[in-house]
């Protein structure tokens, strides 16, 4: 227990004693130096104002300037006689001096390290020999690899690995069968000293490394666990940091190569062929990171990398899982947080799909299944095929998230981050996978927590309701030579809430003008399908189309509340109105409209924030085809301003306005003069002309229901106004009246004719 404690004082020591680096040598400018100095003069007044303490020892610092005078005060040190100096009088030393100082801080933390690392070495050497040797490996690893996560000299660095490699040597099999985190940890900070720029680090590192995987090559199962380990450290270290250099790691992973090829010992072994294999991967690896930095500024082109990488696992669920787990923390950093979450939850399916071929739990989830109400997404990280996969075995599913614990844990980081996004709803599916876990493991601290952020979640639906934004849709058609595989290609982008149609055009015009040029992309202002043959073909061009979501009459009957209506989305629909002779705009009688129905190959939210078009149908609406719909949409918006509750007198009287209002009067005026002034020669416009009668027909049953309704709204200061609105109504009512009752004789006469009566 002692020694337990003793090994945490060494890891708090190591942060204590980390290398700061070195100071900047540039000087403050006079302006700010005078500004601390009225700063120190303001605080010396403020204190010599008090009584006390604190006035007495500023009256003694003001008389006491003489360096020897007022030796026999009661002072307990000067501080003007010792090496102590104010942050300030930094800023006034020399290069030299802060070069001097930089040393003195480098050697202090060499030196302090090198203690540490000493008292770890007597540690190892008196007290490993005893039974207890288990505990307290765990914690001298982790002091080291701490250390090595830390800003360290190369000169501990040698003394470090050197010891790292003593200990792996000495109880090899001990820390790969009973440390299998603190390993893997190790392997990250030793492979991100391979990518050091100083050689004496990287040839250090490169060779603990390679003796991490020769002895743990004596275990078939520990072996394969090391390489799933370097191989996901790498992939993590790709994703996440940025300091690492490409090209002093391939040298590392060549020098590594030579070891293995050299050492006589193996050669009889399969153990050089599978270094090899291993290299090879983390090789690829590098290759994606190459792609990836070369996206840094295309968000979208980089999260598409990522997620055609992590498919490329799909089949090594330890490194789809890192990957995912990457794809989540750079979601988050442009507050993207139901992508993040949605990344989590397919980590969650992934190692749920995994476990339950392990163990068959009634409280666990069965499989990636269980998560289908959470995203219909999902179901994409069901298992290849049991005896591709075995988990346990190979060191597939080795790491710490492959377990009740990590599966627990990533569901709950999602389910905060849904709430983050205001999908509370969808905090309430995740939690459903996570309670009977915690109930079969009698976790109730963590079960009265889950409950009181179930009960946060609910409170927040009713407060907020349809006042909740989930984001705005576009279709982005790329069309060029210059987008290479993005050329003819179209896709749906999640963008954040209320971004207007301005906004991601000049985003992207931007950014893809500084790529090929200024003058090289254009966007294409409408929204009519594309002639390759007529745009230029040394140019870019982008088409970017605002899309709402589409549903089947079928569909609307289960997407009930707004939540429903704007979650699992994978059609889109948006509108190009158009005329016979090319024109966009027209009379009534000559206005049609394109319908184009887009589907996407994934529903959104996704992992990602803007996926392919895979499909896409078109419908076109005649001109009466067109005012049917426009007079359905004014009698939807009249409905439900009607039926409001709480009532909102403004949304109503802008509702009425602009149905019956004055100046709006002539619009369903005109529109029914247009269509149903005559009954149409063609037979086949007889059902169209009959349902724009009736649609016109419950048209002004609901403008009558909202002007009553605004009768009982409305203050006295109003009731001129809604007498100017009743007038509207009926002068409307009255003029509609003779072509709302014209029917159509043919539509109205029996399907059978009555038999003759015999004589």
């Amino acid at each position: 227990m002692q020694l337990n404690r003793i090994l945490d004082l060494l890891y708090m020591c190591v942060s204590c004693f980390e290398y700061k680096g070195k100071q900047s040598p540039d000087k403050v400018s006079t302006l700010v130096l005078q500004k601390s100095k009225d700063v120190k003069a303001r605080l010396e007044e403020a204190l010599l104002r008090g009584e006390g303490a604190r006035g007495e020892m500023m009256r003694r610092w003001k008389t006491g300037n003489d360096r020897f005078a007022g030796l026999n005060e009661n002072l307990r040190w000067r501080k003007e006689q010792t090496h102590w100096r104010q942050a300030n009088e930094r800023l006034n030393m020399t290069k030299a001096e802060l070069d001097q100082e930089a040393i003195m801080c480098g050697n202090l933390a060499t030196e302090a390290n090198l203690i540490i690392l000493d008292v770890l070495e007597t540690i190892i050497q008196v007290n490993l020999s005893v039974d207890c040797k288990d505990n307290l490996l765990g914690g001298i690893l982790k002091v080291l690899v701490h250390s090595l996560s830390t800003n360290q000299s190369s000169t501990y660095l040698c003394h470090c690995f050197s010891s790292i490699r003593l200990l792996i040597i000495k109880f090899g099999d001990v820390l790969f069968e009973e440390e299998v985190e603190q390993c893997s940890d190790l392997c990250q900070r030793v492979l991100h000293h391979c990518s050091s720029a100083l050689e004496s680090t990287r040839s250090q590192a490169c060779a603990t490394l390679y003796l991490i995987m020769r002895y743990s090559f004596s275990s078939t199962s520990n072996f394969a666990r090391v390489k799933m380990q370097v191989t996901m450290s790498l992939a993590s270290l790709v994703g996440k940091s940025q300091d690492f250099n490409e090209e002093y790691l391939r040298k590392s992973l060549r020098s590594i190569l030579a070891y293995a090829e050299e050492d006589e010992d193996m050669q009889s072994t399969m153990f050089p062929m599978q270094v090899n294999e291993l290299l090879n991967n983390l090789n690829s690896i590098l290759s994606d990171t190459v792609k990836m930095r070369a996206f840094q500024k295309d968000p979208e082109m980089l999260m598409d990398l990522m997620y055609r990488i992590a498919k490329g696992y799909q089949t090594s669920p330890d490194l789809r899982l890192t990957w995912l787990q990457n794809m989540a923390e750079k979601h988050v950093k442009v507050k993207c947080y139901t992508e993040a979450a949605m990344c989590l939850v397919h980590a969650a399916a992934l190692v749920a799909e995994y476990l339950s071929l392990l163990e068959d739990c009634s409280y666990l989830p069965v499989g990636s299944v269980t998560f289908q109400n959470i995203s219909s997404n999902v179901i994409e990280e069901s298992a290849v095929s049991d005896d591709i996969l075995t988990p346990d075995e190979d060191g597939v599913c080795s790491g710490r998230y492959f377990s009740k614990t990590g599966l627990v844990g990533l569901l709950e980081q999602a389910a905060e981050l849904f709430s983050q996004a205001g999908f509370y709803e969808t905090v309430n599916e995740v939690y459903k996978i996570v309670i009977p876990v915690l109930e079969a493991h009698r976790d109730f601290l963590k079960l009265s927590s889950t409950h009181e952020k179930l009960k946060k979640a609910y409170d927040r639906i009713i407060f907020k309701g349809q006042k909740r934004m989930f984001g705005t849709y576009f279709r982005v058609g790329f069309y060029g030579a210059k987008f290479g595989d993005l050329d003819e290609q179209e896709f749906i982008y999640k963008e954040p809430t209320i971004t207007k149609l301005p906004e991601i055009s000049h985003r992207l015009e931007g950014f893809y003008g500084n790529c090929f040029g200024e003058h090289m992309v254009e966007v294409i202002k409408d929204s009519a399908p594309v002639d390759k043959s007529k745009l230029d073909p040394n140019k870019a061009y982008i088409q970017i189309t605002f899309v709402e979501p589409y549903f089947e009459d079928y569909e609307m009957k289960y997407r009930v509340t707004y939540f429903e209506k704007n979650s699992n989305l994978r059609r889109f629909m948006y509108t190009t109105p158009f005329t016979l002779d090319g024109r966009p705009r027209g009379d009534l009688s000559e206005q049609y409209k394109r319908k184009t129905i887009l589907t996407t190959m994934h529903a959104f939210p996704y992992i990602k924030t803007r996926i392919n078009v895979i499909q896409k149908e078109e419908f076109i609406l005649t001109p009466i085809e067109v005012a049917i719909e426009d007079m359905q949409k004014k009698t939807l918006e009249l409905a439900v301003a009607t039926s409001q509750e709480p009532p909102d007198a403004k949304m109503l009287q802008m509702v009425l306005q602009g149905s019956v209002g004055a100046t709006v009067n002539q619009g369903p005026l005109e529109v029914a003069q247009v269509f149903l002034a005559e009954i149409p020669a063609d037979p086949k416009l007889y059902r169209h002309h009959n349902k724009l009668r009736l649609c016109f027909k419950e048209f002004i049953m609901r403008c009558g229901e909202a002007v009553e309704k605004n009768r009982r709204l409305i203050t006295l200061e109003q009731k001129e106004y809604q007498n100017e609105l009743k007038k509207n109504y009926n002068r409307l009512k009255e003029n509609l009246r003779p072509m709302i009752e014209r029917k159509i004789p043919d539509l109205y006469k029996p399907l059978i004719k009555p038999p003759n009566d015999a004589r």
